[in-house]
């Protein structure tokens, strides 16, 4: 299997399965001499385990990170960083009964299309276990960003039923389980995602990932754009389905007028006016914040009955059972974060390059 792998100069390769006995991550391209200790890299986890709520799947991991390379007394010595993370709440058997049925909306029918083969047991590499060890080389790479880039994403939407925009309180995302920054709309979900687990079914979600203090001029024109990298980086967060950057989508109802983000010159600097780019023109950041929204389907495996066929090819109906999120959005929030900071951390570096290579 290929493309277990993101980043260019800063890369991170991760490994492992849902009920495999633990899962990691291969980071490379770290510079020397970062402080870097399991303790940097804990909290950013502590965010994403599951069984916090009753709103996410009951599966108790404590996702207690190991280094086991990279670092000597507490500093990284520019060598890969090699990370493990221990599975230790598996219940293989909840899966016994689909060991030979595809989950609709699920990656089983199309992983034995192309291996042959497939990992019944939590949809092994394509579960969301994995992502765990994004969110580790997430924190490695805050590292290298630095205390001046920060990363904040929330969830702005369950459902049908979307946050008011004026209602944004940042400080309210960390008080409640949904990574809600609007307080009316989080106490709305409380009861939502009561009745959709109580009918044995899920809901879907869209994401906000929002970095301030990015510095202008990352990313390229042509093919290594910045925001062409954060589409594919969130993209490639499980049981994502769609991708925009700034107004995204709705960019296409707005006139030339509206949509054009006027300038000024404020202190001697550029100021712009509005954000609907996002912090990206031309695929290259202007120091405006990074605004990236993305949109996360309902969990396939649910308790309702859906029709499905077996491996050989046997019409018949499929109820999943087990612990699952009623709505993994909400546990993708720190895995945006983590991506986003791997995006930046690599174009930093490449950045970097450029200036040296220009002296600057």
């Amino acid at each position: 299997m290929s493309g277990n792998g993101f980043g260019h100069l800063f890369r991170f390769t991760t490994w492992g399965e849902s009920h495999g006995a633990a899962i990691g991550a291969v980071v490379d391209g770290v510079p020397p001499r970062l402080k870097l200790t399991e303790a940097d890299i804990q909290p950013w986890l502590d965010r994403r385990r599951p069984g916090q709520s009753r709103f996410t799947t009951q599966r108790q991991e404590k996702d207690r990170v190991e280094i086991l390379s990279g670092t000597f007394e507490g500093l990284t010595t520019g060598t890969p960083v090699s990370l493990l993370i221990r599975n230790e709440d598996q219940r293989s058997r909840d899966y016994g009964e689909i060991r030979d049925k595809y989950r609709p909306g699920h990656a089983d029918i199309a992983y034995d299309m192309k291996y042959g083969i497939r990992d019944y047991r939590g949809g092994g590499r394509s579960s969301a276990r994995e992502t765990a060890c994004r969110v580790a080389a997430g924190a490695v790479a805050r590292k290298i960003l630095g205390d001046g880039v920060r990363i904040r994403g929330s969830l702005v939407r369950m459902g049908a039923d979307r946050i008011d925009p004026a209602a944004f309180d940042d400080a309210e995302i960390d008080g409640n389980p949904f990574f809600c920054a609007d307080a009316a709309a989080a106490a709305r979900w409380e009861d939502l995602l009561g009745r959709v687990r109580k009918a044995g079914s899920s809901v879907g979600a869209v994401v906000e990932v929002r970095a301030s203090g990015v510095p202008p001029g990352l990313g390229a024109p042509a093919y290594d754009r910045l925001d062409a990298d954060l589409a594919k980086a969130m993209m490639g967060i499980n049981a994502v389905k769609g991708v925009e950057i700034g107004d995204g989508f709705a960019a296409a109802a707005l006139s030339g007028e509206a949509n054009a983000d006027e300038i000024r010159m404020e202190n001697g600097r550029p100021r712009f006016l509005s954000n609907h780019a996002g912090g990206v023109l031309g695929g290259i950041s202007t120091g405006q914040d990074l605004v990236v929204r993305f949109a996360v389907k309902p969990t396939s495996s649910i308790l309702t009955p859906r029709r499905t066929i077996t491996r050989s090819g046997e019409e018949t109906e499929i109820r999943t059972r087990g612990r699952h999120d009623p709505c993994v959005g909400i546990r993708a929030v720190p895995v945006g974060e983590a991506m986003m900071a791997c995006v930046l951390a690599d174009h930093l570096l490449r950045h970097r390059g450029i200036d040296s290579a220009r002296g600057g």
